[in-house]
């Protein structure tokens, strides 16, 4: 079912809040000061059951100029508006500056509803609606029908609701299948229910027992229970006017203005690149660095308007530039704003955000024009691309989505194309996919493969560069697993050799030169001469005048490549084929024998003691034998 939200906006007393009880039977003024006062102060909501079966939530705002950021709160998440204009009175300051809202937020779909019509006779109802289509000539609404009403005869209501019928009909439906965004326009408690917000569901499902986050709070909470228009409900949709019930927080940690959202989903800003409109009817030009009342959402924050190529707008140009804000916000790229004067406020302009979590731009720029001119226009392969260029981080496909604000099938498309043409690496990371530009991964290749060279030709000896000396020296803004991966895809190309701790480059491993070879070779055979019984290794490296450093490399080398083994004794070693030789003959003696003792062992290999036992000790830890009182046995 298509969930759809309508909302009202016009002058103050032109019958907005009477023309939705007529239609819903619902009186949106709940407060006592509304009743008292007659108009409108807060919000209200009501639900529309049309004639087809449809059903439409509706937003009733008040037409007051002092409660215009009421106002805004509410028609931020309407997908259609009825612009009601009372017949008696015509074009209003309100109606004027409710109308530059809607457009300054791309309310396109919308009805013209004249009220009052029982007040006028036919010749002053054909002059004002000849003067309405004049005022909506150059709006969003130049082509809205125009239907007169009584609210109190109900004279052409019935037609009123065949036209939402079908407008709501031809209006597209919300994405419920992206991450759950829901600004916040009311919060109170409930009595033994707790904390209770609502809004209407702008994107995503939220559903019973999700763990939401408030933003920009931070806060994280589990939704208690659901209603959609007083009805409960497991799960609300996107266009939805949902009630959430949200466990551990308070009513004071909350207001107007925080946004529910899937944890993780978003990071909230103190800057954003926008395009900005100063409407033409704005009372003077708005300098750079001007104090401006931001209107995004639910929200009403105050913030500077930076702007980057010029020192000051003049009204009905339009431009792009930066909001500097004095509390943190949260929006995604595509959502409209408004921005009102600070003093005395009034309506100004507003645009369209370009990237949400923006960095501080160097003014009079044109590189940085024309890349705000991609974040608006650009194509997704194009806006991936530019998100990634230049950043030294592997991304995962949901930051990416995070980054760029572009629906995730977009993002995984645009990824696809990009790493066809080569202009982006993708590197597998088990069950997901990091990203990074190839000018980026190409550098970091680079960089790897020179500085495990480099290593290797110092070191000849060593098995390669320590992975976590690499990575804390140059790479240390990248977390170990995600390094290992970096790692892996380079591998996976040839470039590197890796090994459990070390990287290695396959150009150079196992190069020694002819006199380094020699030394190798003249080691292990003095070794290998030693028969079962070998000579110490310091007297060795003493015979061939080694220092202590230097044959530290030897041994770790020989110990790595297999040349030589050592026994339990962390002193003793004997050559490979020495070792291999003892382990044969103890086999081969335990074949025909129950067991050996130590001192068999030592008269079998002819040697001593002190190499026997760390000999047999060896064995037991390799499983070839087991230890039984003070002889050994053969493990099957």
């Amino acid at each position: 079912m298509k969930y759809i939200v309508i909302g009202t906006a016009g002058h103050v007393d032109h019958g907005k809040t009477q023309l939705i009880k007529t239609l819903t039977g619902t009186d949106t003024d709940r407060l006592k000061e509304e009743k008292e006062r007659g108009i409108s102060i807060e919000l209200g909501f009501a639900q529309l059951k049309l004639p087809s079966g449809k059903q439409a939530g509706i937003v009733d705002v008040p037409g007051h100029e002092r409660f215009i950021k009421n106002m805004l709160a509410g028609v931020g998440g309407i997908d259609l508006v009825l612009l009601v204009i009372a017949a008696d009175e015509g074009v209003m300051p309100q109606t004027r500056e409710h109308m530059d809202i809607i457009q300054l937020l791309q309310v396109k779909k919308g009805i013209v509803v004249i009220t009052k019509t029982d007040l006028v006779d036919d010749e002053w109802l054909a002059m004002v609606t000849e003067e309405i289509k004049e005022f909506l000539r150059p709006t969003v609404l130049s082509q809205a029908p125009l239907v007169p009403v009584s609210a109190l005869t109900g004279q052409g209501i019935s037609r009123l609701l065949q036209y939402i019928d079908k407008l709501v009909d031809d209006t597209e439906e919300r994405n419920s299948g992206g991450q759950l965004r829901l600004p916040v326009d009311r919060v109170f408690s409930v009595t033994g229910f707790g904390t209770v917000v609502t809004g209407t569901l702008r994107t995503g499902t939220i559903t019973v027992g999700d763990s939401v986050q408030i933003m920009p709070q931070g806060l994280v909470s589990r939704v208690r229970s659901l209603q959609v228009h007083g009805r409960k409900v497991e799960q609300a949709k996107a266009g939805q006017r949902t009630a959430v019930n949200l466990s551990g927080v308070e009513v004071e940690q909350i207001k107007r203005g925080s946004v529910l959202v899937t944890p993780g989903s978003v990071k909230p800003s103190h800057r954003m690149d926008v395009r900005l409109l100063l409407l033409a009817n704005a009372p003077k030009e708005l300098k750079n660095r001007a104090r401006v009342r931001l209107y995004l959402g639910t929200d009403e924050i105050l913030g500077r308007v930076r702007l980057l190529d010029r020192e000051e707008l003049e009204p009905g140009q339009e431009v792009y530039a930066q909001l500097e804000l004095e509390e943190q916000a949260v929006a995604g790229k595509g959502d409209r704003f408004v921005i009102r004067s600070y003093s005395p406020m009034r309506t100004i302009g507003g645009g369209v955000i370009l990237d949400a979590n923006a960095p501080k731009h160097k003014r009079f720029q044109p590189a940085v024009l024309e890349a705000l001119a991609t974040k608006e226009l650009g194509t997704p392969e194009e806006l991936v691309n530019q998100f990634l260029a230049g950043r030294q981080a592997l991304f995962s496909v949901e930051e990416v989505v995070k980054g760029t604000g572009l629906p995730a099938p977009e993002v995984a498309l645009a990824i696809e194309k990009l790493a066809a043409d080569r202009q982006i690496k993708v590197v597998p990371a088990d069950q997901k996919e990091l990203v990074v530009s190839r000018q980026v991964y190409d550098n970091w290749s680079r960089e790897i493969i020179s500085m495990t060279e480099n290593y290797q030709q110092q070191y000849p000896l060593r098995e390669g560069l320590p992975k976590e000396e690499l990575r804390s020296r140059k790479f240390s803004f990248i977390n170990t697993k995600n390094f290992q991966h970096l790692l892996q895809s380079l591998e996976a190309a040839g470039l590197i050799a890796l090994y459990d701790k070390t990287i290695a480059s396959p150009r150079l491993t196992g190069r020694l030169t002819a006199e380094q070879q020699r030394l190798v070779d003249a080691l292990v055979k003095a070794m290998h001469d030693g028969q079962f019984q070998p000579p110490a290794w310091h007297d060795i490296i003493k015979s061939h005048k080694l220092k202590e450093p230097e044959a530290q490399e030897y041994l770790q080398y020989l110990l790595r490549t297999g040349q030589l083994v050592k026994l339990a004794d962390e002193e003793l070693y004997y050559s490979a084929a020495r070792y291999r030789q003892a382990r044969q003959k103890i086999v081969d003696f335990l074949r025909h024998n129950k067991e050996i003792s130590v001192a068999q062992t030592r008269d079998l290999l002819h040697t001593s003691r002190k190499f026997t036992l760390p000999l047999l000790e060896s064995l037991d830890r390799e499983r070839v034998t087991r230890r039984v009182g003070d002889n050994r046995v053969l493990i099957q």
